[in-house]
């Protein structure tokens, strides 16, 4: 099996970086990657083996006193699961985009219970209150924040007597972290471009996302206008400056990712081919090959495997905004295939450094379409 993986994963990396009369062959050879029922089934059990997994924890926890020393079940009931915060709320997002997708997978039940142990109203009830709580303004912020809020925008989205409930309930939660955005953009005078958590890009789109879902117009207006501001004046990208060793982001594409949602699609194509001109010769061949993982026990290297597929879900979504006859469009959807091939053949890797998250992140992956 694993030989047929690394053959194929070789013959797709010869296809996309080939000359670029080779391209007609491309789509005849390379296979389309979508979400299976079977694979939505192993990524569930995944995620429910973490979310009410306690330890190994890592806080990000700021001790104003003696009496905030606490295990992390008392600090955090609802999101305690999952090594930390924020990967136990992609994991809550992914369960239910998996119950959603496929109502009648074989843990559909085991779902439902986990779900409603943790989405209880008292247990938001106290998330709510510590993040009033002195020195919490910066918790989380902006990756937790983000997909809190795409957690709120899957349930809103969703016809379902527990799913509403989930929804109802998680709202405090929700509207406090709406709060956050609104107080905290207007005082980020410069955007933050790193490859893992505080990417200020991420964090938007997500949020973005919400507020386009849920019509919370003083937000998306916000969050546009702060795009345009951090990020609409960027060109000539030095894309083979990325990856850096422990990105899960590739600051380029995400940026790219957002901009595709605040800008009409005529505006978006002279943006993007001013922002990264030499993508279209491909001597950006660091950006477009997936990243090299050497061990997947190291909890830093094995975020690379989490790059490649969050780039797999940028490509896409950035292609499917060009026009059908932008030779972007065309380079960027067969680097997707190249890098999800790679990158989904190790979202199981056995260790729990990387199991935690990346089945959430290949999960949204999945979840979006090819162009």
């Amino acid at each position: 099996m694993f030989t047929q993986i690394f053959a194929t994963l070789f013959a797709i990396t010869i296809l996309v970086f080939g000359a670029v009369s080779t391209v007609a062959q491309m789509d005849q050879k390379l296979p389309t990657v979508s979400l299976t029922q079977s694979q939505a089934s192993h990524f569930a059990s995944l995620a429910l083996k973490c979310i009410s997994r306690e330890y190994p924890n890592k806080p990000e926890h700021v001790m104003n006193d003696g009496h905030d020393v606490d295990n992390p079940k008392k600090l955090h009931p609802a999101f305690y699961g999952c090594f930390d915060w924020h990967s136990s709320v992609h994991g809550h997002w992914m369960l239910v985009r998996l119950l959603r997708t496929f109502p009648n997978l074989p843990e559909a039940a085991q779902i439902r219970k986990a779900l409603d142990a943790n989405l209880k109203a008292e247990n938001i009830t106290v998330e709510v209150a510590y993040l009033k709580q002195p020195n919490r303004q910066s918790f989380e912020r902006t990756y937790g924040w983000a997909w809190l809020l795409k957690l709120a925008e899957e349930l809103s989205n969703w016809n379902d007597s527990d799913g509403k409930e989930w929804s109802r309930n998680l709202q405090p939660l929700v509207n406090a972290m709406v709060s956050q955005y609104l107080a905290f953009l207007p005082k980020q005078t410069y955007p933050i471009r790193t490859g893992v958590h505080p990417n200020t890009a991420f964090g938007l789109a997500f949020a973005f996302d919400y507020a386009k879902s849920g019509r919370d117009e003083k937000l998306a207006t916000l969050i546009a206008e702060r795009s345009r501001t951090y990020f609409g004046k960027d060109v000539n990208y030095p894309g083979n400056w990325e990856p850096g060793g422990e990105d899960f982001f590739s600051p380029a594409l995400m940026e790219a990712d957002l901009m595709r949602r605040i800008m009409k699609p005529g505006e978006f194509q002279g943006w993007f081919h001013r922002f990264l001109p030499q993508l279209t010769t491909r001597r950006f061949k660091s950006l477009l090959r997936p990243a090299v993982v050497t061990d997947r026990t190291d909890p830093k290297l094995v975020h690379l495997d989490g790059l490649n597929l969050s780039r797999a879900w940028c490509m896409r979504s950035i292609a499917a905004a060009l026009p059908t006859n932008d030779p972007a469009r065309r380079i960027l959807a067969e680097s997707a295939r190249a890098h999800a091939t790679d990158a989904l053949a190790h979202v199981a890797s056995g260790d729990y450094a990387g199991e935690h998250w990346l089945a959430s992140f290949a999960v949204f992956l999945l979840s979006t379409p090819e162009p």
